[in-house]
């Protein structure tokens, strides 16, 4: 932007930028031009420039493409899903596992870390992935989530490259953070740090543009699905073309639960040639937030769980289970051929549109900050690739097992992060218990994962028998 403009005066450049706002109505976003230094009216000019005015248009004054959700629930069915119990599939877990860990020694996989999020609903001032989280070692979630990578590249002795997305207000802070702890271990040519794009706000009643301060745009993340055009503009996804990457292991930074890479879903999706495979939990209240994964008229899509209705949520089988017991958690793996692909399909990725509360400058220069939602923000969510992914799989993981995400600041009954922590020791302690290991009731663990990732490598590290009666972490020797 500076380079394209550098030989324009700012008088000819608001009279240009002017002349692209007008048809559409938006040049009051110019009105405080003159009180900008060179800089900022730079900056103002590289957002405006990056506008698509047509498609703001249309977002704003159309409904069009937004699904009836109520006409489609009712024909909602449960997917396609390999189950932990109860339903036989044609493939068996140690074939599975087999395909998947084959995968990965041929160095097939790379994962895509999605980090955009700020850790303000938590009172943390920072990126979300610079929390810590680990029980004993308050290891942040960047660092659960690389240890487990390292752990499944030296237990496969290969590399798994890691593309990590931010966003505009984490991007600095993250790169910062991962350059002091030197890439934790990685190499340099194994990760890629990159930023998703934005999308503006519109007043919801007028359509027009919301200046966040007098010479910037409020913008906002274009949410998780905006991974799919920023991979590509970062070549990150001619970069695993390039390293002969097939699959990619996508996974949100809150959920420190995630198995990454785990060769068993590795291998069931590419046992059934699948394009997107999803894990899902099984619902046990129909109430419950997470996303709906559904079979609709052939194809698998995901239903908000704010737009199912509640009739079809509380639908129950014979044995009492939920109908529609599928919860998404965020957990994919995706067929890169597929990825790209889509990246240059303008359809793939609807955008979806959202009521908000957003601050605003007035016509006077003054910071306004609404009372009630005033604002629609739009989002492109990565689930909306199902539909036209070839053979979708979903892949049912056991909650406590797969999923605690941290979301919420006490006192929220759920999903803080004494509950995050109370999860990762649960699981530790239950792989302990079935290596043999006595641990006492109310005694916190942990176990890193360069030193074992389940209770299998538990049982060849371990003496037995072995009781644990007070704190114990588990740690690789340095």
């Amino acid at each position: 932007m500076t380079g394209q403009h550098s030989g324009l005066g700012g008088a000819q450049l608001a009279q240009q930028l002017g002349a692209r706002l007008e048809p559409f109505g938006q040049q009051h976003v110019l009105r405080f031009w003159e009180q900008l230094d060179a800089r900022g009216q730079e900056r103002l000019a590289a957002q405006i420039q990056q506008l698509d005015l047509e498609l703001l248009v249309q977002l704003h004054a159309s409904r069009t493409g937004e699904p009836d959700w109520v006409s489609l629930s009712q024909r909602a069915e449960p997917p396609r899903a390999i189950r932990l119990q109860g339903e036989p599939s044609p493939f068996s877990r140690a074939q599975a596992r087999a395909c998947g860990e084959a995968a990965l020694r041929a160095g097939r996989l790379a994962v895509i870390l999605v980090a955009g999020g700020q850790g303000s609903r938590l009172g943390f001032p920072h990126p979300k992935g610079m929390y810590p989280i680990g029980p004993l070692s308050q290891r942040t979630l960047f660092e659960m989530h690389l240890d487990r990578l390292r752990a499944m590249a030296r237990r496969f002795a290969t590399s798994i490259p890691l593309y990590v997305m931010t966003s505009p207000a984490t991007h600095a802070e993250t790169v910062q953070f991962f350059a002091g702890h030197e890439r934790f271990g990685l190499g340099a040519d194994e990760l890629r740090i990159f930023c998703q794009g934005t999308m503006p706000a519109l007043d919801a009643q007028t359509g027009q543009l919301l200046l966040a301060d007098r010479g910037a745009l409020f913008l906002s993340p274009d949410g998780h699905g905006g991974a799919l055009a920023a991979l590509d503009a970062s070549g990150c996804l001619a970069d695993a073309r390039q390293r002969g990457i097939d699959q990619l292991f996508y996974l949100q930074v809150d959920n420190p639960l995630v198995a990454i890479c785990d060769p068993v879903f590795v291998g069931y999706h590419l046992l059934a040639e699948s394009e997107m495979s999803s894990q899902v939990v099984a619902k046990q209240d129909p109430g419950e937030k997470v996303g709906n994964l559904v079979t609709i008229d052939g194809r698998m899509r995901v239903i908000e769980y704010s737009d199912l209705p509640a009739d079809v949520a509380r639908q129950r089988n014979a044995d009492g289970s939920l109908r529609l017991w599928a919860g998404s958690i965020a957990v994919h793996v995706l067929d890169a051929a597929f990825l790209e692909r889509a990246a240059h399909s303008h359809v793939s990725l609807p955008f979806h549109r959202a009521l908000k509360t957003v601050p605003f400058v007035d016509a006077a220069g003054q910071l306004q900050h609404p009372a009630q939602p005033n604002a629609i923000k739009f989002e492109r969510f990565i689930f909306d690739l199902l539909p036209s992914a070839r053979n979708p799989l979903a892949f049912e993981v056991a909650e406590q097992e797969a999923f605690a995400p941290l979301k919420n600041a006490a006192p929220a009954d759920k999903d803080t992060a004494a509950h995050v922590r109370a999860a990762i020791v649960g699981q530790h302690a239950g792989w302990l218990r079935a290596a043999g290991v006595v641990v006492e009731a109310g005694v916190p663990v942990e176990i890193h994962p360069l030193f074992a990732e389940g209770p299998e490598e538990l049982r060849g590290r371990l003496r037995s028998p072995l009781r644990i009666s007070e704190p114990t972490y588990f740690k690789p020797r340095e």
